[in-house]
């Protein structure tokens, strides 16, 4: 079973191009014109062991907000394609990932019910050239085209930039194991419903 989706998402305010496989090798290219946002997907594909090519262009001559909302939306719903209707996968999963003085928790659902609780406080307005209120943008365009419960919460730290990171992180840790095919119920779905 093929997990690999395709998808170009066209608005007047962006244009994206995400090419995504499940079962990959965490290979990345991304270029978003937002380097700090390149960091944080290149994080998610390295750490979730996704492939991920994701080519980017918006309207920041305005603001970060449209392209950074928008690769959620796209690679959420590369995903949600990719996913083959979440057939045989675990569902379910938590990490707590540190980095340095950071402490942080993850916790998914991949029940298509989007949700996104994020507790999440940052020090600063900005890192790099994004303003940090982007990043739950970010997080909450993800979870809602996914389709994926998302509980996001740092539980101490001082570094915005290692706040973040764990965050993204710690989402990548949770997808690897959520999405991983359970050999128990292979071609079932985790649901008394019998689909998500």
């Amino acid at each position: 079973m093929s997990r690999k989706a395709k998808i170009t998402r066209k608005t007047k305010e962006t244009s994206i191009h995400v090419d995504l496989n499940i079962d990959g090798k965490g290979k990345y290219k991304v270029d978003t014109g937002i380097g700090f946002l390149n960091h944080m997907l290149e994080q998610l594909s390295k750490h979730s062991l996704m492939d991920l090519k994701l080519i980017a262009k918006g309207d920041t001559h305005i603001d970060l907000h449209h392209t950074t909302e928008d690769t959620g939306i796209a690679i959420g719903e590369c995903l949600k394609k990719a996913s083959n209707k979440f057939i045989g996968i675990r569902r379910y999963a938590h990490v707590m990932i540190p980095m340095d003085e950071t402490l942080t928790r993850v916790v998914i659902d991949v029940s298509n019910r989007p949700y996104l609780i994020w507790k999440v406080k940052l020090k600063v307005e900005k890192l790099g050239e994004m303003d940090t209120e982007l990043f739950k943008e970010w997080f909450q365009a993800f979870s809602q085209a996914a389709g994926i419960t998302l509980h996001i919460e740092n539980v101490y730290g001082d570094n915005s930039h290692h706040i973040i990171e764990s965050c993204f992180k710690g989402l990548a840790r949770s997808l690897r194991e959520a999405l991983e095919i359970d050999k128990r119920i292979k071609n079932r779905v985790p649901s008394t419903k019998g689909v998500l």
